[in-house]
């Protein structure tokens, strides 16, 4: 993966405009907050395979070299928030991730014209 370029990403968010995609959002400080002590609260979503078709993509800038990126659909929003990170894999799957300073996953939010795999994460 490689640091967001905010103009490069938001290219690609605009390839799957107005088709039907599959996204998956993933979102947790899982069992890392564990390690930290009884205080910690786990806290996690996941969707994966939800097929949605989007109007309008943004990508913007939010705290930090984090980004945020916003997919409108019908009848809502779909966004993810302290994305850091993206690439694409299997030649046409958008991956943006945010990571924490230590290289741990904190957020994913994927992009594909095809179902994702449903034995590991990055099939």
């Amino acid at each position: 993966m490689k640091p967001i370029e905010l103009n490069t990403v938001q290219e690609q968010l605009d390839q799957f405009l107005n088709k039907p995609v599959y996204i998956h959002v993933e979102t947790t400080n899982g069992a890392y907050a564990s390690h930290f002590g009884d205080e910690a609260f786990n806290v996690g979503a996941y969707v994966r395979n939800a097929q949605v078709k989007y109007s309008q993509a943004k990508i913007v800038g939010a705290k930090g070299d984090s980004f945020r990126v916003g997919l409108k659909l019908e009848y809502g929003w779909v966004y993810a928030e302290g994305l850091t990170d993206w690439e694409l894999f299997e030649g046409d799957k958008l991956l943006m991730a945010g990571h924490d300073p230590a290289g741990r996953l904190l957020v994913a939010l994927e992009i594909s014209e095809t179902p994702f795999g449903t034995n590991n994460r990055r099939d």
